[in-house]
């Protein structure tokens, strides 16, 4: 079997990346903030449960980005606060 030539994979992971920053910008205008938090954690739970059929483990990372849209800002806020 043939490998892939380096091309080709680097086209691949830039195609790859564009989606997922594509998908959180998305998330980031069209979800608020506090739904944000539980669509990860819920992405996060279906990327565990990876052997179901309609469940992947790409789900999991997404879950991990999208929960960490906010997650960032309320440590900033707490920070903020404590001070």
């Amino acid at each position: 079997m043939t490998r892939p030539p380096r091309d080709y994979l680097r086209l691949q992971w830039r195609a790859l990346r564009q989606r997922i920053l594509r998908a959180l910008v998305w998330v980031r205008r069209h979800v608020p903030p506090g739904l944000r938090l539980l669509l990860g954690l819920v992405l996060m739970a279906g990327g565990l449960l990876a052997f179901l059929p309609v469940f992947g483990l790409w789900m999991f990372p997404l879950g991990v980005a999208v929960a960490a849209l906010d997650v960032k800002p309320l440590i900033r806020w707490l920070r903020a606060r404590r001070d």
